[in-house]
């Protein structure tokens, strides 16, 4: 599925609605974007929080779930290379 849309001033281009849900990019998603040659890629990115959900026990979830896993693995990682 293709759409037309306009590029404005500062560069942005509003992806259309159709195109966000099927690509499941919500308000304040992340995405890749990359450009070869003459094509833009949008890539959505998948939250790391979305990852690990389950692997680690804790007993209040930190506001920025997505800090605390990588902060977490981070520290697994260092503790393995000792």
């Amino acid at each position: 599925m293709a759409e037309i849309v306009k590029v404005d001033g500062k560069g942005r281009v509003l992806i259309p609605k159709t195109l966000r849900t099927k690509a499941e990019i919500e308000e304040g998603s992340y995405v890749k974007v990359e450009a070869n040659e003459k094509r833009i890629v949008i890539e959505p990115l998948e939250p790391v929080a979305e990852k690990y959900y389950g692997v680690f026990k804790v007993d209040s979830w930190p506001d920025d779930l997505d800090e605390f896993i990588t902060e977490a693995l981070r520290k697994e990682w260092a503790r393995k290379r000792t």
